[in-house]
């Protein structure tokens, strides 16, 4: 086993935060760790292999690559490689990992949680009740509330979308899943779109971004779900046509659970944060906190098999990326 010689490339705040303890041990045993960079234009890379990179990383455009004649690949502690790994990269034969699949689990978990919590409507309900601060008849207030046989609708058979039908496996929900790149089966019903969003209690969206997905769900779309049924963006605002939904959740008619908004981070006075049937997070349900070492072990492991010259299990391939986040 070698110990490449490695840069690591990603934003202070970010390397502050998963570069320490021991991910910082095991990095400096597996690798020869020489610079910690957010900037390449400082960096020397002379004779670095490998970069080792996260969220922050600058573009590895051609002028970087011909500074550095000898790398051979890059490794990201993070999800999409799209912001930093250029054609230049690809061109030139650089083997690329990326820990997608780790920084997925979060995202399906909290989007289980949300499933859950919007069909027993306990936000709901919690509210109601430190506001009235006494029992009350909870099922006529919410008539058939409960996940006894609900629909759920899953958007994108994308990593995250694949682990949230895994995770809803055990429950007693139909689960349906559209996404036009699916063939195989993934252990719920495939259907068209227009089908999926017209017939579930809660339409979860796991699509990425392309031009092709803009307002994805669009007036049209919106209008066609379920009175009560609730919709939950952990994906990207652009997925959806904020103005349109926003018109139907003011009505009442709609629920929603939003973790990507446009602006990333609304402004004070946007009726989202005061709506009742609105939860608005902000953009949490991705790795956060001890998170974090999730996807650097992933990164860590992929890096352990580059220094023993076996091939990455999470590769990135350049054909993907253009139906992938």
């Amino acid at each position: 086993m070698t110990r490449p010689a490695t840069v690591v490339a990603m934003s202070a705040q970010v390397a502050e935060r998963i570069v320490r303890g021991p991910v910082r041990g095991r990095l400096t045993r597996i690798a020869d760790v020489h610079q910690i960079v957010d900037d390449f234009a400082r960096a020397d890379l002379s004779r670095t292999e490998v970069l080792f990179t996260s969220w922050g990383c600058p573009p590895v455009t051609a002028e970087v690559l011909d500074r550095a004649p000898g790398l051979r690949a890059i490794v990201h502690a993070a999800g999409s490689v799209k912001h930093h790994v250029t054609d230049a990269c690809w061109r030139r034969g650089i083997a690329v990992s990326s820990a997608a699949a780790a920084n997925a689990e979060p995202v399906a978990e909290f989007t289980l949680a949300a499933i859950l919590f919007a069909n027993k409507r306990v936000i709901d309900i919690a509210r109601a009740y430190r506001a009235a601060r006494t029992s009350d008849d909870w099922e006529a207030r919410f008539p058939g509330f409960g996940n006894y046989r609900r629909t759920i609708g899953v958007v994108g058979a994308s990593r995250i979308g694949r682990r949230v039908i895994e995770l809803l496996q055990p429950f007693a929900f139909e689960v349906l899943v559209s996404d036009p790149y699916l063939e195989e089966d993934l252990g719920a019903r495939r259907v068209g779109l227009d089908e999926l969003v017209a017939v579930s209690d809660v339409v979860s969206l796991h699509a990425p971004d392309l031009p092709e997905t803009r307002h994805l769900m669009h007036a049209g779309r919106l209008a066609a779900m379920r009175d009560g049924a609730t919709l939950i963006n952990t994906a990207r605002a652009a997925l959806v046509d904020q103005a349109a939904l926003t018109t139907e959740l003011a009505s009442g008619r709609l629920y929603a659970v939003l973790d990507h908004t446009e602006p990333e981070f609304l402004p004070p006075g946007s009726p989202l944060y005061d709506l009742p049937n609105v939860l608005v997070t902000p953009h949490i349900a991705g790795s956060l906190g001890g998170e974090l070492t999730r996807m650097a072990d992933l990164a860590l492991d992929e890096l352990s098999r580059y220094a023993r010259g076996l091939p990455f299990e999470h590769p990135v391939e350049p054909d993907t990326l253009s139906i992938s986040a």
